[in-house]
């Protein structure tokens, strides 16, 4: 039978954090039920989807370094012989939509399937997710968050919101140092990847010396080239059962070089909005037709890219 990937959590999807404020549970009310159990994908599996992924080839290589390095220490264990420590916390650094958060998820399956976390499961947060607005309610959101992770990988988006540079009575030093002693007294249960755009990622760990001792190491998410978003779009033209005509690859490579890598930029995820714009723009030209074929249903042409802003 087919085998589901663990899911992403977010706050919003637990109801932990409903309207901002911390659930409170009364002693009437029944403890939540246990976990449910996660099927464990086998490492080659999960490593094979990685390797699926476009581009990102220096971050698939980070992850394998990582993964052989667990994979023999637990070999020498059993050996009788000692292990190197390895440091699984990892800081991710990059611009948006540069599959983060999708490698971020593979390492946790892969992980869970070499035996080093529980489940594997991915629990994603940010910084209103972590810091409370009156004292003490940030150490609370925190070890929640801490806590729906326990077994698995704990993901914090735009980390660097937790240490402003104008932070005056801020609260996110609270998350911080709560989530570094989480992070110390409960080492083998949750690993903990901060992400967020480089320049940034790298003010908040250099003002965080507890924080950036507890990573061992930065993984890279370059920008994607053209030529990989042009690869990104065939494949979500191939998933959705449409095919690239005569003249749209060349057109995409056009329009990918052109098109403006500001602030904004978004990536695989500009990719994708692409290609969804083109098929709106294909559903507009063939609902003309009286008849359409198979072809036109399908096929997808330079005059269906959207015009450049």
């Amino acid at each position: 039978p087919p085998v589901t990937a663990p899911a992403v959590e977010t706050a919003a999807s637990t109801g932990g954090l409903l309207g901002g404020v911390p659930a409170q549970r009364s002693a009437q009310t029944p403890a939540p039920a246990a976990e449910p159990p996660v099927d464990i994908r086998p490492s080659s599996a999960v490593l094979g989807e990685l390797d699926a992924l476009v581009g990102l080839e220096s971050v698939k290589r980070e992850v394998r370094a990582l993964t052989d390095m667990i994979e023999v220490g637990r070999r020498r264990l059993e050996a009788g012989l000692k292990a190197a420590s390895v440091r699984r916390h990892l800081v991710f650094t990059g611009s948006p939509g540069t599959g983060k958060t999708t490698v971020a998820r593979l390492y946790g399956e892969i992980l869970a399937s070499l035996g080093v976390l529980e489940r594997g499961h991915l629990v994603e947060v940010s910084r209103v997710d972590l810091v409370g607005e009156h004292i003490g309610s940030t150490a609370i959101r925190t070890q929640e968050a801490f806590d729906r992770a326990r077994g698995g990988v704990l993901f914090i988006d735009e980390a660097y919101a937790l240490s402003p540079e104008d932070s005056g009575r801020d609260f996110g030093r609270e998350a911080i140092d709560t989530l570094v002693k989480l992070m110390e007294d409960h080492r083998e249960a949750v690993v903990v990847i901060v992400a967020g755009y480089t320049a940034e990622m790298e003010r908040f760990l250099s003002v965080n010396p507890g924080v950036a001792s507890r990573f061992s190491r930065t993984i890279t998410f370059g920008d994607y080239a053209p030529e990989e978003l042009l690869r990104i779009v065939e494949q979500q033209a191939e998933e959705h059962e449409y095919r690239i005509g005569d003249g749209a690859s060349e057109a995409l490579l056009k329009y990918f070089t052109a098109l403006p890598k500001g602030p904004a930029f978004g990536n695989g995820r500009t990719a994708r909005q692409t290609f969804e714009a083109m098929v709106e723009r294909h559903a507009g030209r063939v609902a003309q037709m009286s008849d359409p074929t198979t072809e036109d249903l399908t096929l997808l042409y330079p005059e269906d890219l959207p015009e450049l802003i």
